[in-house]
């Protein structure tokens, strides 16, 4: 008897596996389109990370996501424009500045928030608890082993 070809195999999975994470980022990002029109899933993330932090400077935010510095400033600029970001300046050293989400922000952000588990809930909602468990810890892990990127 044959013995498996494992490494087809495996093949075949990462391919699998790349076709569908790209399939969900573009259903991600114009599900994103949708809910809000000047939220974008890069503004949505960046906003929902200076919600969770606190705020922090733009630099941070690149760092933080593998961003160019300079689209980091553009979807800053544009999440000002719309009303949803501010800049606070340190007081104990004026020339940094901290980004902060408005209060509009804030309500958008949980607003979108709220929409957006919706609809994985929805997704998700005949999944048995025990796969929505695995599925979730092969995220976390998947996302751990590619935070050094």
């Amino acid at each position: 008897m044959a013995e498996p070809d494992r490494t087809a195999d495996r093949a075949s999975a990462v391919e699998t596996i790349q076709r569908e994470l790209t399939s969900f980022a573009r259903r991600a990002r114009a599900t994103a389109a949708r809910m809000h029109p000047e939220l974008s899933l890069v503004s949505y993330t960046l906003l929902s990370h200076l919600d969770e932090q606190g705020g922090c400077r733009a630099t941070d935010l690149a760092a933080q996501f593998a961003l160019d510095k300079s689209t980091v400033s553009r979807q800053v600029a544009a999440l000002e424009r719309a009303g949803l970001v501010t800049r606070r300046v340190e007081p104990d050293d004026h020339r940094v500045q901290v980004l902060l989400p408005t209060p509009a922000g804030a309500e958008i952000l949980a607003q979108v928030t709220v929409s957006r588990r919706q609809i994985f809930g929805e997704r998700l909602a005949d999944w048995p608890e025990e796969d929505l468990t695995r599925f979730a810890a092969y995220l976390e892990r998947y996302n751990e082993s590619a935070r050094d990127d």
